[in-house]
C-alpha cells in the first residue's frame, strides 16, 4: 500500500466518489484510512496536505467538515482514468508518432519540476538522459496542458517525429525503460491478486481489495510506454494483469460502493 495516506485519499476517491462533484466526509476518510493502518492524526493531515495541494476543498456544514474535488483534481482522475484502462487493451501496430520533450526548469521551480517529471512518467513518457523524454503517440495535448499547469512551459520544447529506420530503435527503447522489472512487477501483481471469490466478501473488505489492487495497478503506466508488439514484445503477465484487474474493478464494484457510501454518512 501507498507509503502516504494522500496517495490513498486520492486513489479512494477516484474509485468510488461518484458522482464526482459529490461530498466525501471528513470522519469517513478517517475511518477508511484507518481500515489501511493510518492513524486519525496521520489521515487528518493528509487531507489538509491535500487542500493545500488544491486537490480536494474543505467545506464546512456547522460542525460538521467535507470534502469536495477540485478542478485539478478532477483532471487528475480523468486522465488517469484514461491511461489506467486503455493499458494493455490494443496493440497499436500502426504507431508512427512520438513525442520528444525536453526543459531546462531552475531550480527555484524544483517543485514543478517534480511534478512535471511524475505526471510525465504516468503518460508513458521514459528519461534518455536529464532533461530529456521521449513517449509514443501524440502526447502534445496532454504535456501542454501540464506545462501550463506548472507555469514551466517557457523552459520546456516539444517536438513530434518518428523513429528513423536506418537505426534499431527497439535495442534503444529498451535502455529508456526497464522491461525485466515491468515483468517482475506484473507477475507478483497477478499472484498477489488471483483466487478471489468477490461474492464471498463483506464490503469492507471488497473495498479494501479494490483500492489495494487499483492503488497497485495504478503504479503501471509509470513503468510500461505500452509498446506495439512488433518493437518490443510485450511484457509477461501483462495481458494477464490487465484482464484479472478489469474483472475484478468491476465485480468488486458493487459490495464497495456501497460500504463507500455507508461510510461517508455522518
Amino acid at each position: 500500500m501507498p507509503e502516504a495516506p494522500q496517495d490513498l485519499v486520492m486513489t479512494l476517491l477516484g474509485a468510488h466518489l461518484r458522482p464526482r462533484d459529490r461530498q466525501a466526509w471528513s470522519g469517513g476518510l478517517v475511518e477508511l484510512l484507518g481500515d489501511f493502518g493510518f492513524s486519525e492524526g496521520a489521515a487528518r493531515v493528509a487531507l489538509t496536505r491535500l487542500v493545500r495541494r488544491e486537490l480536494l476543498a474543505k467545506v464546512k456544514d456547522g460542525r460538521l467538515v467535507h470534502y469536495t474535488v477540485t478542478p485539478r483534481s478532477a483532471a487528475v482522475f480523468e486522465e488517469g482514468d484514461t491511461r489506467i484502462f486503455a493499458l494493455g487493451r490494443g496493440d497499436d501496430d500502426e504507431l508512427t508518432q512520438w513525442t520528444v520533450l525536453w526543459h531546462a526548469i531552475p531550480e527555484d521551480q524544483k517543485v514543478a519540476r517534480t511534478r512535471l517529471v511524475r505526471r510525465l512518467r504516468f503518460l508513458g513518457f521514459g528519461p534518455v538522459q536529464d532533461g530529456t523524454w521521449i513517449a509514443p503517440r501524440d502526447r502534445e495535448r496532454e504535456v501542454t496542458a501540464l506545462l501550463k499547469d506548472q507555469g514551466v512551459e517557457k523552459h520546456a520544447g516539444l517536438m513530434l517525429g518518428r523513429p528513423a529506420g536506418s537505426l534499431d530503435f527497439s535495442t534503444f527503447v529498451g535502455r529508456v525503460w526497464d522491461f525485466d522489472e515491468l515483468a517482475a512487477r506484473y507477475r507478483a501483481f497477478v499472484e498477489e491478486f488471483s483466487g478471489h471469490d468477490p461474492g464471498t466478501l463483506s464490503g469492507r473488505a471488497a473495498l479494501l481489495l479494490r483500492t489495494k489492487m487499483t492503488h497497485q495497478f495504478r503504479q503501471f503506466p509509470f513503468l510500461d510506454p505500452d509498446l506495439p508488439a512488433r518493437l518490443m514484445t510485450p511484457p509477461a503477465h501483462r495481458a494477464q494483469a490487465v484482464r484479472l484487474f478489469h474483472d475484478l474493478y468491476t465485480a468488486l464494484a458493487p459490495a464497495a460502493m456501497r460500504h463507500f457510501d455507508e461510510v461517508m454518512q455522518p
